[in-house]
């Protein structure tokens, strides 16, 4: 499967897309309808070089998805505030809107340092508990790793109980059945999305599953015997594995290959827990955020190329699995085959050309003979007239070579 590049995730009420630099949300408002916003946020990476580097870049679109994301709720939530509410935050917006980018970057700092507590040293702390009755520090580690996964997926079993974010997701699933859609080469209909997955490999949630199973095999085997250290390295290798874990969700959306599929069953196999199936109103609204910033049709010519590309290299090789001859071999042997498609031409030319030639010399021939023909019956007839022949002989003698002529 080759991956389309656009991504995006559910907000309230709605879904946002995202295909490089542009994005789009869509949501359904209160009312019924769906309302459409599209901007631009271009990455640090498109600026800098350094950022588009392995591992960095896993790290920077991670804070980058953190903090679009947080914008793209506010947009969506603010359709479910009060009146009143909502026309005093536009005020705001429209006097101080630095304020509040600051207060979103305030929360993207707040939030990553929750998920820092909660999800990388409560575990740890809670492992140490049994350090008096385990001495095996790789035990302990396992252990930890074991509370990390049992916070990660207790948070999201509880918070799924809220209607507001069980229909998140919803929406969520709406989101990746539309980008399998595409990706699987189908027209982007309800009918068409409604039938896909709503697991996909690139899912936010199989990139926070590999950070904590890879968390456990770093934890495991690196060891420090001073606990501030210990808990200083649990900080400071999170972006580590961050950027790792990018690489391999990155690999996976690209490859068809049988043992990525296979290391990314764990993550898919949580998705059941962030993904539910949407309603026909979802999809739509999917659709809607889709179309705002991916030509999806374009996208669909291209990949059928691709495939008609790869099927011709297919057909290129024999069924023994040995290669047939290179393009440089195949264009000499067509080269070799027009010229003596051209030299047949020519000699078949030539032959007709013969032929007429003969045809015309026999043509020659032929009237030659007549003419000698004629004078000799001239010649006879005038003998005849001198030898004193009767016109009756003569006029008889006419019509006998008039009927020769023809017969």
């Amino acid at each position: 499967m080759k991956s389309s590049g656009i991504g995006g995730q559910a907000v309230l009420e709605g879904v946002m897309m995202r295909n490089k630099s542009n994005y789009a949300v869509a949501v359904r408002k209160p009312d019924g309808e769906i309302a459409v916003t599209h901007g631009t946020y271009q990455s640090l990476g498109e600026r800098v070089l350094f950022f588009r580097l392995p591992l960095i870049r896993g790290i920077v679109a991670f804070i980058e998805g953190l903090v679009l994301g947080m914008r793209t709720l506010t947009y969506s939530a603010s359709f479910y505030e009060e009146e009143e509410e909502k026309e005093g935050k536009k005020k705001r917006k429209a006097d101080d809107s630095m304020k509040e980018n600051l207060q979103m970057g305030i929360t993207a700092i707040l939030s990553i340092v929750f998920a820092m507590l909660i999800f990388v040293l409560l575990p740890y702390f809670l492992s140490q508990f049994l350090s008096k009755r385990i001495s095996s520090y790789m035990t302990l580690a396992l252990i930890e790793g074991v509370f990390r996964i049992v916070l990660f997926v207790g948070y999201v079993i509880a918070i799924s109980f809220m209607r507001d974010i069980n229909r998140t997701f919803m929406y969520h699933g709406a989101e990746h059945k539309s980008i399998n859609c595409i990706e699987n080469g189908l027209d982007l209909t309800v009918e068409n999305v409604r039938r896909q997955s709503k697991h996909h490999r690139r899912c936010g949630t199989s990139f926070m599953f590999l950070v904590i199973f890879l968390s456990i095999l770093f934890f495991m085997f690196l060891h420090f015997d001073n606990m501030w250290l210990r808990v200083l390295s649990r900080i400071l290798l999170v972006p580590v594995i961050a950027g790792i874990s990018y690489e391999f969700i990155r690999l996976a959306g690209n490859s068809d290959n049988k043992i990525v599929s296979i290391l990314s069953k764990p993550g898919m196999l949580l998705q059941m827990l962030t993904t539910r199936e949407p309603d026909n109103k979802m999809i739509e609204v999917a659709i809607v955020a889709v179309e705002e910033v991916f030509d999806w049709k374009e996208y669909q010519r291209r990949s059928l190329a691709a495939r008609k590309g790869r099927a011709r290299l297919d057909r290129g090789k024999k069924t023994d699995g040995t290669k047939r001859k290179s393009r440089a071999e195949l264009a000499e042997e067509l080269r070799v085959r027009e010229e003596e498609n051209a030299r047949r031409a020519n000699e078949r030319a030539r032959r007709m050309m013969e032929q007429e030639r003969k045809e015309a010399e026999l043509e020659k021939l032929v009237d030659a003979a007549e003419k000698r023909k004629s004078v000799r019956e001239q010649k006879l007839r005038e003998q005849m007239r001198m030898d004193g022949t009767s016109e009756e002989f003569l006029s008889g003698l006419d019509h006998y070579f008039d009927g020769n002529k023809k017969r």
